[in-house]
């Protein structure tokens, strides 16, 4: 009870239905009948309309194409555990002793979903508004210092390639490990012309990303 008192001040909300709090940081390797899923379902969806809105407020001027990338990278699931970290969220998580010993406190995917179902939770227990005025607070100036929209990474390679006139990057699972709840994925990439490159990521579209982001900051003379 101690904990959860101090994680609500960190959420800076008193809940009403504590166990709503509760449940939304009850990791599925305890075998307890309900925990974080359906929240971070819920949450995701309060999260990406927040973050959604107060683009949409604060650059007027931009074409949808380039507040979709903002949100992309506002809202993507490292960015989620960078914050969930700053939050100290991992030490609040009830694990399985087995998943405890394994890290996943420290797990970028477990951090980025726990976030989502603690705003989840708050949504239920509160409003959308008190959602809202929480995530603006902890993203505070990172909505301001993305001077332009980020281009993803595997894009910015495609058109590289496509400009020398190379095949498209291919990216392939070079191996899977892990429990089926937290999978760890290792991406082979593929470039005519350049040696392979492999990454580990906690999930294929993160592992592909970091990948890409490799390859470009390995070659960046390459790309000038």
């Amino acid at each position: 009870m101690s904990k959860l008192l101090a994680l609500q001040e960190k959420i800076g909300h008193t809940f009403t239905n504590i166990n709503l709090l509760e449940v939304a940081f009850t990791h599925s390797s305890t075998g307890a009948k309900h925990n974080y899923e359906r929240l971070e379902f819920l949450g995701d969806r309060v999260l990406g309309l927040a973050v959604s809105e107060t683009l949409y407020e604060k650059f007027p001027n931009e074409p949808e194409g380039h507040l979709a990338k903002r949100l992309s990278a506002l809202v993507q699931g490292s960015f989620l555990a960078i914050i969930a970290r700053e939050m100290q969220l991992g030490q609040y998580i009830i694990f399985s002793d087995a998943e405890s010993a394994c890290g996943g406190a420290e797990n970028d995917n477990i951090l980025a979903d726990v976030f989502e179902s603690m705003i989840g939770a708050l949504y239920l227990d509160s409003d959308y508004e008190t959602c809202r005025a929480l995530i603006r607070k902890l993203w505070a100036d990172r909505f301001d210092t993305m001077k332009k929209p980020p281009q993803h990474p595997k894009t910015k390679l495609q058109e590289w390639a496509q400009s020398k006139n190379l095949p498209l990057p291919r990216y392939e699972i070079a191996a899977q490990s892990g429990p089926d709840h937290a999978p760890i994925f290792d991406i082979k990439l593929t470039i005519e012309g350049f040696d392979n490159i492999t990454v580990q990521g906690p999930s294929r579209q993160e592992a592909e990303k970091r990948v890409a982001t490799a390859f470009i900051e390995k070659h960046a003379k390459d790309m000038t």
